[in-house]
């Protein structure tokens, strides 16, 4: 199974009775699942329709969920409000009996504003009601969109992580092999050092002998190199495994650097310390991308 990235976008659109709209999902990386809304005024009841479904379908990631609509006439047919037009005429009568104003016309009643409607889809709470149901069947596939995208992007980050993998163990092999890390190596330096600044000195054996395995141990690294190939090998099972690894993928990305800081520090050989900063500076590629895995 490949890796999900926590980033992605997604855009749905869908159309019923002369509305139309246009649902849209973002995400980057979280600690957690975070999720926010930007509902128009009146459609508030699909936002826990939106936080169900999301929850069931992402683990981590900042995720931001809009919608946008537009509303048509929907061709419905005229209405006069004969009321309205009645209690206009009646008042208007003073005016017409004391020459002020002329009768009222129906082209004049017509005109006024109120008196001729044109109902819209929505306008009631029924149909406003089904207006929400068909905006709701888009919910379900904006998040199989979202999930998508992030999970091509996540086959990217795995292809990236597997190849900085590859590398780290490249690089350990090669930090074996150096001379300067064999126990051979060790003890002849350590034994050149020793003759250098006794020069002929007398010393205590069994003295020297201590402080040279104590130092033969501090330059050793082949403990570090043991643990680097052990975090390779679970780094590669993570990759090949189930379900979201982001926080194991970060948490083994620090393991492989302690250890890479820690075969730095014992390293008294210029060849093994160059090693270990490459080691560094791929492991950092590690950290960089297993950040944005959910």
């Amino acid at each position: 199974m490949s890796l999900s990235s926590m980033t992605g976008f997604a855009r749905i659109e869908g159309s019923y009775e002369g509305w139309t709209w246009a649902w849209e999902a973002r995400s980057v990386n979280g600690r957690g699942l975070d999720i926010r809304m930007r509902l128009p005024g009146g459609f508030e009841a699909l936002e826990a329709q939106v936080r169900a479904v999301a929850k069931s379908t992402l683990r981590r990631g900042n995720v931001q969920v809009s919608l946008q609509y537009e509303r048509g006439e929907g061709g419905a047919e005229r209405v006069v409000h004969e009321d309205i037009a009645r209690q206009m005429v009646v008042a208007l009568q003073p005016l017409v009996i004391d020459g002020l104003a002329r009768p009222a016309s129906v082209d004049g009643l017509l005109g006024v504003r109120g008196i001729v409607d044109v109902p819209r889809i929505g306008d009631t709470p029924e149909a406003l009601s089904l207006i929400q149901e068909a905006m709701a069947e888009g919910i379900e596939p904006l998040f199989a969109a979202l999930s998508a995208a992030r999970n091509i992007e996540g086959d990217a980050t795995e292809k990236v992580i597997a190849s900085a993998l590859d590398e780290i163990e490249a690089l350990t092999r090669r930090a074996r092999d150096c001379a300067s890390a064999q126990p051979t190596a060790i003890k002849q330096k350590l034994q050149d050092q020793i003759s250098i600044l006794l020069d002929g000195q007398g010393f205590n054996a069994d003295r020297l002998t201590q402080e040279a395995a104590l130092l033969a141990i501090k330059a050793d690294v082949r403990e570090e190199l043991d643990r680097l190939d052990a975090h390779i090998t679970a780094g590669r099972a993570l990759l090949a495994g189930e379900g979201p690894v982001g926080r194991k993928l970060e948490f083994l990305a620090q393991e492989l650097n302690r250890e890479a800081n820690t075969l730095c520090a014992k390293s008294s050989d210029m060849h093994l310390t160059e090693i270990g900063l490459a080691l560094k500076t791929t492991i950092d590629q590690v950290k960089e991308q297993a950040a944005n895995v959910e």
